[in-house]
């Protein structure tokens, strides 16, 4: 039986806000739940079957209680409030969004966009070392320099360390020309474009300048003790063991690390073995130590992206 019911919203901008003014979202509502909307001065008039109508309800409700909680909703957002009531083992925003980064005043909360991501994000508040793992794009760096740099803001950490290696320059960056800082930019421009997205360009430079920030080649942590300080080792699957090693054990008194990387894209040279895969098979029963993974399914970047990582994962060849 088809049935009818419009849903009133405070106004005509609120409404468009829940669905981004893209009206290709309404059209995919309407094919996931069969139902017909039309969206007009607030309101929006659902044409279905009623339980398909209580599904779009639903959908809205969610959107709303994110609006007011300060998120921006956007396609992702749209997506994952329609797939929480039309596939059961899917999580709705208001569970992903209990979990949250909250930075400064001016700007929206870091939330999740996945169950996975939301227990990733979970490990990391929980625990003073966490691996995270999985394919590009799935957040695993970008939660954890949001961590950080909530943490640095809120007074929790004195400094905000940043290292990955450098391995097209073999950890021997003498013989590029310019500064270290020059030298080292170029593997190091995904990091700063995070923390410039987080705090911006003011606020990042003035903290770097007071040693608050700081990213560097691995190869820059050795012999240190890293004290109260939120220590972050990205694309750690390029690291030897014995680089592992050495970095996970600078970890000082009121620290907590986070490890992020992909296993199956090591950029070593020869047969040497990945510090990162070595790590996760020794340390998985280690007390204090988290290990999440992260999957295609929660890659956040195009949604090409996913199918891209699925097809060559099929292939065998990756």
């Amino acid at each position: 039986m088809i049935d009818a019911q419009t849903l009133q919203f405070e106004s005509g901008r609120t409404l468009q806000s829940l669905y981004g003014n893209d009206l290709t979202l309404l059209k995919a509502l309407e094919k996931t739940l069969e139902v017909r909307v039309t969206a007009r001065d607030g309101m929006l008039r659902v044409e279905g079957a009623t339980d398909r109508i209580e599904q779009t309800r639903r959908v809205f409700e969610q959107l709303d209680r994110a609006r007011l909680s300060g998120i921006n909703i956007r396609k992702h957002e749209f997506l994952q409030a329609l797939r929480a009531v039309s596939e059961p083992e899917e999580s709705s925003l208001d569970e992903l969004h209990d979990t949250k980064i909250l930075l400064g005043l001016k700007r929206p909360p870091i939330v999740p966009k996945t169950a996975r991501q939301r227990a990733y994000l979970q490990a990391i508040q929980t625990h003073d070392m966490v691996f995270g793992v999985g394919p590009a794009g799935t957040g695993k760096t970008y939660l954890a320099v949001a961590t950080g740099v909530a943490e640095l803001q809120a007074g929790l950490r004195q400094r905000l360390i940043v290292t990955r290696p450098a391995v097209e320059a073999g950890e021997k960056l003498g013989f590029l020309p310019g500064t270290l800082e020059e030298k080292v930019d170029p593997y190091m421009l995904p990091i700063w474009d995070a923390l410039r997205e987080l705090m911006g360009q003011e606020q990042m430079e003035r903290r770097m300048s007071r040693g608050e920030i700081e990213v560097a080649p691995i190869a820059f942590m050795r012999g240190r003790t890293l004290k109260n300080a939120f220590v972050i080792v990205d694309e750690a699957q390029n690291t030897t063991v014995a680089q592992m090693k050495m970095v996970l054990t600078r970890l000082g008194r009121d620290s907590r690390m986070v490890v992020t990387g992909d296993p199956g894209q090591v950029d070593l040279p020869g047969s040497q073995p990945s510090g990162l895969k070595h790590a996760l098979r020794i340390l998985g029963n280690v007390e204090g130590i988290a290990a999440h993974h992260l999957t295609a399914a929660d890659v956040v970047r195009h949604g090409l992206v996913s199918r891209i990582i699925d097809a060559y994962e099929a292939s065998g060849e990756s």
